[in-house]
């Protein structure tokens, strides 16, 4: 496994770590309880999570595209994790 794949795994799972956060924000557990349960599981385990608990009183607090673009970018660096993860470093000699 090259250190390329190790950094864009890391760097996928923490992109994905802050939208579960986002997504408890809106919700009794908060930003900080759901970012730390998907940092310390994963962040599948932190969504369930935080989906469980009750949702905010008043919860019309938007983030804007902060939340999409945070999205946007998780899945990017986990699809190039799996693709390094996959293709065992090869795909990089292609290019």
């Amino acid at each position: 496994m090259s250190i390329l794949t190790l950094v864009f795994g890391l760097l996928g799972g923490c992109f994905l770590s802050v939208l579960v956060g986002i997504i408890g924000s809106r919700r009794r557990i908060g930003f900080g309880w759901a970012f730390l349960i998907s940092v310390i599981f994963t962040p599948l385990v932190g969504l369930i999570v935080a989906l469980l608990t009750d949702p905010l009183p008043g919860g019309d607090q938007r983030w804007g595209c902060i939340g999409t673009f945070i999205a946007i970018l998780g899945l990017l660096f986990l699809a190039v994790f799996l693709l390094l993860l996959l293709t065992g470093g090869t795909f990089l000699l292609a290019l």
